[in-house]
């Protein structure tokens, strides 16, 4: 499966479609609790920071027609998790000065198939992030290259192309689709052939109408005859048509399956192929182990920001109601994106790391760093 990300202009009522504030007619509402959501901070307040530091940085106001805030739809897989997709928001702003203040993942929109009767999700998330080049005041310029690069990252992070531990689970299903499908096609087939082979002169011999004249002979009757046969030939090609159209429906969607399967395959190998590196390489292993943790820290990062941004009143002054929030955080990270607790064990037993996250809590990035937009994993030392 793969997947893309392309940024356009933010719509004026991106908050109230990502954040489900109000019902929307092409949804399916008993999948909404499944979406999950994240916010650093309102469009509105980013678009006035952001005029602001232009107008400090350059001298000059922010020019109407500037995009300065953009939305991103990322294609995902049902299982992707806000811990892959804040690791991406990491990178995206690491190599390419984009900032993401705001997540949305999307579980419940998509489509009825019309053959099948069958449900077909459209799992995405909408990114929206601040383009602003901090050194300029002014918009971020990038090349063709880089929406290159936003590219590879995104499948990097997401694991889209690597594969993951559920892929022998979802091919075998989709195996299991293509039988049925062929099985259709099959008797799709022989409702075809049935219905040409009704068309055959014995058939046709049915709809002749002959009836006794005057002297006792029985002679064709021309006019119902012929109405006979219209009738026949109007239902024979409605539905020999009908069929007919069956039939490439399906094929199409066998050589779809097929080539899932084909890409689902190669996933597998390429996963059986890392998990041997990462058992057989301590370098490799200690690498990935390296970059785990620090997707994990920089999620917990995110969330205390979103923490103090939902609770700006909460008396952070006692150390033990910090622990305890602290404790409420890592407990919801494990549970949203299913990260074993021996994680935060690893990362808290740094104490450079931990004093840095606590104070964040405590008193926000304003008085860590200076400034909000740059996280503190840009000056800490190597786990």
């Amino acid at each position: 499966m793969k997947t893309s990300i392309n940024f356009k202009a933010v719509k004026s009522d991106s908050e109230t479609h990502n954040f489900r504030k109000k019902t929307f007619d092409y949804i399916r509402k008993d999948l909404t609790p499944k979406n999950e959501y994240w916010m650093e901070q309102k469009i509105a307040d980013r678009i006035q920071k952001i005029e602001a530091y232009c107008k400090e940085k350059s001298g000059r106001k922010l020019q109407k027609n500037a995009m300065s805030v953009r939305e991103a739809v990322v294609v995902i897989k049902e299982n992707t998790t806000m811990l892959e997709l804040q690791n991406l928001a990491k990178r995206l702003e690491e190599e390419l000065k984009i900032r993401v203040f705001q997540i949305a993942i999307h579980k419940d929109e998509g489509h009825t198939d019309k053959d099948t009767k069958e449900w077909k999700p459209n799992y995405h998330a909408h990114l929206v992030a601040d383009w602003q080049d901090l050194e300029t005041g002014k918009t971020l310029k990038h090349q063709s290259f880089h929406y290159s690069k936003m590219q590879d990252l995104t499948a990097e992070c997401l694991n889209m192309e690597r594969g993951i531990s559920g892929s022998r689970g979802r091919l075998e299903a989709i195996e299991f689709k293509i039988q049925q499908k062929e099985e259709d096609l099959k008797v799709l087939e022989e409702m075809y052939n049935k219905m040409k082979s009704e068309m055959s002169l014995d058939k046709s011999q049915q709809l002749i109408v002959k009836e006794n004249d005057f002297l006792g002979f029985k002679k064709i009757k021309t006019d119902k005859t012929i109405a006979n046969y219209e009738k026949a030939f109007r239902t024979y090609k409605s539905t020999i048509l009908k069929n007919k159209t069956d039939l490439e429906s399906k094929s199409k969607q066998i050589n779809e399956l097929n080539t899932k399967v084909d890409d689902l395959k190669k996933e597998v190998y390429l996963f059986k192929n890392r998990n041997a590196v990462l058992l057989s390489n301590p370098t490799v292993f200690a690498s990935e182990k390296k970059k785990y943790l620090d997707s994990i820290t920089n999620i917990i990062e995110r969330e205390i920001k979103f923490s103090r941004y939902r609770y700006p009143n909460i008396d952070r002054t006692e150390n033990q109601k910090l622990i305890s929030e602290m404790g409420q955080i890592a407990e919801n990270i494990c549970k949203e994106n299913n990260v074993p607790f021996s994680a935060f064990n690893e990362i808290f037993k740094n104490n450079e790391i931990a004093n840095q996250l606590f104070s964040l809590l405590r008193f926000g990035n304003d008085n860590i760093n200076g400034s909000e937009d740059y996280p503190i994993h840009k000056k800490r030392r190597r786990l």
